[in-house]
């Protein structure tokens, strides 16, 4: 594990490199464009009249987090593939039957007359009917070699969703398990709603109510959980947050830069 820890530290300090050399190239770069993104700003009344400061933070704080986001998502997908096969889509056969019981499924959860479990997979194991080719762009599909294991995770940052979106993205995993059970010939399929942190604090209850209304427990990784499992560590997670930490001043630093070039001083 030593030398896998070695890699990840590796990933996530040259993640934060280039997310820090990126972001601040593009802002500064932006500095006399009109419509560069803080620069847009001045043409909303409502927030240039505040002050250059006020405008320059509210533009360049939505941006921080995107592009955080961003950022964390494909940190995540370099790490993942230290321990997995990681593949960005699912091809293949679903049936009829199986587009009318995920239906059936999402409405009963929308309407919670059922709430959501690991047996409803069970459900979705019948080839009937028509079947037709489908395509699904995967957040995360990754193979375990070491346990035959096929995991398929959708990955919200910080996990906000309305009932639209969680609806949606129930049905975009409901579909691709049942492609890859029609394709793969096998029962070591899971699905996973994960995010890169728990918004109600580490460690505590995780309170999203759309989530939950389509999402078991056992199909949730939050936080901590995501970044053990990609690492298969216990210890992933503090891994990945101290190094995380070490170097978080090169961002601090970046984002120094690009503020003087804006407000001066």
């Amino acid at each position: 594990m030593i030398s896998k820890e070695k890699a990840i530290r590796s990933i996530v300090k040259s993640s934060v490199e280039s997310f820090a050399e990126g972001f601040s190239s593009r802002h500064i770069g932006e500095k006399d464009d009109p419509n560069g993104t803080i620069n847009m700003k001045i043409h909303n009344p409502f927030i240039a009249v505040l002050g250059d400061e006020l405008r320059y933070y509210t533009a360049l704080v939505r941006s921080f987090d995107s592009a955080l986001g961003n950022m964390l998502e494909k940190m995540a997908i370099n790490i993942a593939e230290l321990f997995f096969e990681v593949y960005k889509k699912v091809e293949g056969y679903i049936f009829e039957e199986q587009i009318l019981q995920i239906a059936e499924l999402l409405e009963s959860y929308k309407n919670r007359t059922k709430n959501p479990s690991l047996q409803d997979y069970e459900l979705l194991k019948i080839k009937s009917g028509s079947k037709k080719v489908k395509t699904h762009e995967s957040d995360y599909y990754l193979f375990d070699k070491e346990n035959s294991f096929h995991y398929l995770i959708e990955l919200k940052i910080g996990g906000d969703l309305d009932n639209k979106k969680a609806r949606a993205e129930k049905e975009a995993l409901l579909e691709q398990f049942c492609i890859l059970y029609n394709n793969q010939q096998t029962n070591n399929i899971k699905c996973f709603f994960a995010t890169a942190y728990n918004r109600f604090g580490e460690g505590k209850d995780w309170k999203q109510g759309r989530v939950l209304q389509f999402f078991s427990k056992d199909e949730l990784l939050i936080g901590k959980g995501f970044w053990n499992f990609i690492t298969k560590s216990k210890n992933g997670y503090n891994i990945v947050l101290d190094e995380y930490s070490k170097n978080s001043y090169i961002i601090k630093n970046a984002l120094e830069k690009i503020k003087k070039e804006y407000l001066g001083g």
